[in-house]
């Protein structure tokens, strides 16, 4: 009698999930699943596409994002955009920094550093409310991390097995090309409000950041909202995680000495038992003793 209603609690909460999981997704489509050159144990990023994706982060989204946990020489170092230390430099320089105070007590502007963090668009949080619309824009810093969504029963299940962990990519991508103007019949927005599809709720504040035409690409890459929108969020990615390839680099590299190890261990212990049995068949005749019939 237990085991029978063990399994019909454990059966009514699976199909609590599924219902609860399915409605969800009636309010709000889940993001479609992308490639990503930085998905899987083995992925890297693209370095093309981190240089393309900050320099629509610094064109379009700086002017209201801060990202205050990565510093400008993170862009020259190993994992991440790779610009040369040059490249770097010339970036930082473009950027005006508050220092100070001086010998008169002043605080002033100055060239930015690699030493610097990036600089925020607004001097404190209350400024960044009162200029958008009584709502702070997030730090971009850890996004890509901190937002993602439920994919539900059964996939969360699979996902633990294929490690997919792409979820907030995979939802800032699809925000950022969830704009609809005008937003579908029968729906009412607050004054302000953006109507995006993958936005829980539908309003967002945020209009619509990027397209067609709006950053130029040096390289022939596409100058369309979906390149642009793909480079950006891989970029914020590596902002989430700047040591990701090191991180699976290392992992890899610990799996394969935990094989060996055990590998060794299997034998050396094998090979231990055998001798260690030895004398015990021996003494039970067994094994013959050299010498002796």
């Amino acid at each position: 009698m237990m085991r029978h209603a063990l399994a019909l609690a454990l059966a009514g909460s699976l199909a609590a999930l599924s219902s609860g999981a399915a409605r969800a997704a009636e309010a709000t489509p889940q993001p479609p699943r992308e490639k990503w050159s930085f998905a899987g144990p083995f992925g890297k990023f693209d370095r093309a596409q981190l240089q393309r994706g900050f320099k629509v982060y610094r064109e379009v989204c700086s002017s209201c994002h801060s990202m205050s946990l990565l510093s400008l020489r993170n862009l020259a170092e190993r994992g991440g955009p790779e610009f040369t230390r040059e490249q770097a430099t010339v970036i930082a320089s473009e950027y005006k920094v508050k220092d100070g105070p001086n010998d008169q007590g002043e605080m002033f502007e100055r060239p930015g550093r690699l030493a610097d963090r990036f600089p925020a668009p607004f001097p404190n949080d209350a400024a960044a409310r009162a200029a958008n619309g009584g709502a702070a824009p997030p730090d971009l810093s850890v996004i890509a991390k901190a937002r993602g969504y439920e994919r539900g029963f059964p996939w969360f299940l699979t996902d633990m097995v294929t490690q997919y962990q792409e979820h907030g990519v995979d939802y800032i991508n699809a925000l950022l090309n969830g704009y609809e103007d005008p937003p579908p019949a029968g729906v009412s927005l607050p004054p302000g409000a953006q109507y995006n599809k993958y936005f829980p709720g539908h309003a967002i504040l945020m209009p619509k950041p990027l397209s067609d035409g709006q950053v130029s690409y040096t390289d022939g890459a596409a100058q369309t909202l979906g390149q642009y929108s793909k480079d950006v969020t891989a970029f914020l990615m590596w902002a989430s995680e700047p040591h990701l390839e090191a991180r699976k680099r290392i992992g890899f590299q610990v799996m394969l000495f935990l094989l060996i190890f055990a590998g060794l261990l299997y034998f050396t212990k094998k090979k231990v038992w055998k001798t260690a049995e030895a004398p015990a068949e021996r003494a039970r005749g067994q094994i013959p003793v050299e010498g002796k019939p």
